[in-house]
């Protein structure tokens, strides 16, 4: 077959895989089957025939609205099919001629950027399947197709692909606990004798709700008060500190066990609120992504999604779409700076270092 016959190819089967990539992008961060039940409308649970389930086609048709009950679909469902179809077919057109396997590959690494990405960006997670289980493809790719570390041997590039998660792991978590150990707390200053309120599942400031899942990340996280007064239902403290942990709360001197107190109510005029410089998620991310493409794509996208991300954090601050201490979404500036390893960032590294 001619060449560009498998691009179309490619293409199309790469808005296939979108169009399945969607579903692990709504379900996968609600603990929902990717499998059951089939694709259906959110909004009416209308199961979509598969005449009505043709990637990029059917949402322009339809007009980005349900067959059945006329709501909105976002075009988040056409712009994942048609990024994927195009992220497909890059693959071919830059490795296609160099080996099949190799383009096929860099397909699999990339629907997984994909996915990740967009459930980073609404959820600031990253989930497991996708990064430990990608660890583990990377690992089987390598082993297929050695060509994914510039070898032919197998035992050499599952050696690489080893090396190089090992090192992703190592090198995001150690930045992590370093970040958490200089930057790890955030002092928040409010009005004198502000009522902060601790309810079952979140903080309650007087600018802001905050659930306890965005701010406890590990057993050691706490969020610390300096309390003029504090009130439960039974009794009240003055002048004391109040320390919050996932398993424990301390009053003053008294412990008490989170489970047990419904609510607590201070006035305060300062707090400290845990932080987190990167997610556990972004350490497995990494590890994924150099067992794919070794420890030198490790270090390189760790040095390009810095300054990706640096770039556009600046950039939405100084838009006033996000506060100076807002939590930035890293894994989509990492698999940026993959994608660039990719297509044309592994020869620039290897350029630079010869020079």
């Amino acid at each position: 077959m001619p060449f560009h016959f498998w691009s179309a190819v490619f293409f199309i089967f790469g808005c296939i895989v979108g169009s399945f990539l969607n579903v692990v992008i709504h379900r996968l961060p609600l603990e929902q089957s990717i499998v059951s039940p089939p694709s259906h409308c959110p909004h009416c649970k209308y199961s979509i025939p598969w005449y009505l389930n043709i990637p990029l086609v059917t949402w322009v048709t339809l007009g980005g609205k349900c067959a059945n009950c006329g709501a909105p679909i976002s075009i988040r469902y056409f712009f994942v099919e048609l990024l994927t179809g195009v992220a497909f077919l890059c693959c071919w057109l830059w490795f296609g001629h160099q080996s099949a396997l190799l383009a096929i590959a860099c397909c699999i690494l990339l629907s997984g950027f994909i996915a990740a990405s967009f459930i980073d960006f609404e959820h600031y997670i990253i989930p497991d399947e996708i990064t430990l289980g990608g660890i583990v493809l990377g690992m089987l790719c390598s082993l297929i197709v050695p060509a994914l570390h510039g070898t032919k041997s197998p035992g050499r590039s599952l050696a690489q692909s080893f090396l190089g998660a090992i090192v992703g792991a190592a090198l995001i978590y150690l930045i992590l606990r370093l970040g958490k150990l200089f930057f790890g707390r955030q002092r928040v200053e409010l009005p004198e004798a502000s009522k902060v309120i601790f309810t079952e599942t979140s903080l309650v400031l007087p600018d802001g709700e905050i659930a306890y899942e965005e701010l406890f990340y590990r057993e050691s996280d706490v969020v610390k008060v300096e309390a003029s007064t504090a009130e439960l239902c039974d009794r009240c403290y003055r002048d004391v500190s109040v320390r919050l942990m996932p398993s424990k709360l301390s009053i003053g001197e008294e412990e008490l066990d989170p489970a047990t107190v419904p609510y607590l109510e201070v006035a305060a005029k300062r707090l400290w609120l845990p932080r987190e410089a990167m997610g556990l998620g972004d350490v497995k991310f990494m590890a994924a992504i150099g067992a794919f493409l070794g420890w030198q794509a490790v270090l390189f996208s760790l040095m390009a999604s810095s300054i990706i991300g640096s770039i556009v954090g600046v950039g939405m601050i100084a838009l006033g779409k996000r506060e100076m201490s807002g939590r930035l979404q890293y894994g989509p500036y990492i698999a940026i700076a993959a994608v660039i390893w990719i297509f044309g960032g592994a020869a620039w590294w290897q350029w630079f270092w010869r020079h």
